[in-house]
């Protein structure tokens, strides 16, 4: 583990990036930017767009440690190139920003109210790759939809399965079981997640370290105890479908909690902006990101 990287994420004000759309949301952020599925033909060149995208956001000036903790990267953006560098590199050396892989597959289909993720088969050779390009941990996503008891501790079970695991390579996993903002039951999965993620977090032992990254709750500083607990880093906040504007005033009013922030982030950029008015753009959306998870 890198513990410069680790005393920054730990300890310095800032957010996270999230950089990680796969192969199911990409066609929506390209659409977003200005680039709808009909000007691409396949994946191939479909991630190429998506990587253009992220690499001009990484390389803006405004873009950079000084407000920007971390940056969680899809698996093919971790194996190509900014600038003449590998990603990760880039992201460290040149920018200050802390390197995270996103390493889900993807999600099960609805059962008992959730969608756990799919199976992982080569999560040791994945995380092995992490290790030697300097990132220092992983997400994973999951999906709650309705407050059965059962759904929820599965998803919470396999999280923390999935965690051991990747503790076991000298990395930090952020868990993100996600509660659906739409669901009539969110109120009622947020007390049941809470409860499961402090049971888990228990057994831990005491120098494994995890991050959460949550939906951002119906009651504010509905987290607390997860922020101040000694086996959490950081707790982070996914904008969920949540405008910015909505998601920084919530985010706001919980405190010690930061953002994770993709959509709410990339809000606004567009692909035939100039520099300057992408530039602009960008920096007050980071400003006003920034500003909201210092409370």
């Amino acid at each position: 583990m890198n513990h410069e990287q680790f005393r920054k994420v730990k300890n310095e004000p800032g957010f996270f990036a999230a950089l990680d759309q796969s192969g199911g949301s990409t066609p929506s952020a390209l659409r977003l930017y200005g680039i709808p599925p009909e000007a691409y033909s396949g994946d191939v060149e479909m991630f190429r767009l998506v990587h253009e995208m992220r690499v001009r956001i990484m390389t803006s000036p405004v873009f950079g440690g000084d407000r920007i903790l971390g940056a969680i990267l899809f698996e093919r953006t971790m194996n190509s190139d900014v600038s003449g560098r590998e990603a990760a590199d880039y992201l460290w050396s040149v920018k200050g920003v802390v390197p995270f892989l996103k390493v889900d597959k993807g999600l099960e289909g609805e059962a008992e109210g959730v969608q756990i993720m799919k199976p992982i088969p080569d999560l040791d050779s994945l995380l092995g790759q992490a290790v030697k390009k300097g990132i220092l941990g992983t997400k994973m996503r999951s999906f709650i939809k309705r407050a059965d008891g059962v759904g929820i501790k599965a998803v919470v079970d396999q999280q923390f399965e999935l965690a051991r695991q990747i503790l076991g390579w000298g990395l930090v996993p952020i868990l993100e079981p996600e509660v659906d903002i739409n669901s009539p039951e969110k109120a009622e999965a947020e007390e049941m997640l809470r409860q499961l993620l402090l049971e888990q977090l228990a057994a831990l032992p005491q120098d494994d370290v995890v991050m959460f990254k949550l939906t951002l709750p119906s009651v504010d500083d509905f987290y607390s105890e997860l922020v101040v607990h000694p086996n959490v880093v950081r707790v982070l906040a996914l904008s969920g479908g949540y405008t910015r504007q909505q998601a920084v005033s919530r985010l706001a009013r919980n405190h010690g909690v930061i953002a994770s922030f993709s959509r709410a982030l990339m809000a606004g950029l567009r692909v035939d902006q100039s520099e300057e008015d992408f530039d602009l753009t960008l920096d007050g959306s980071i400003e006003e990101i920034f500003e909201a998870s210092r409370t």
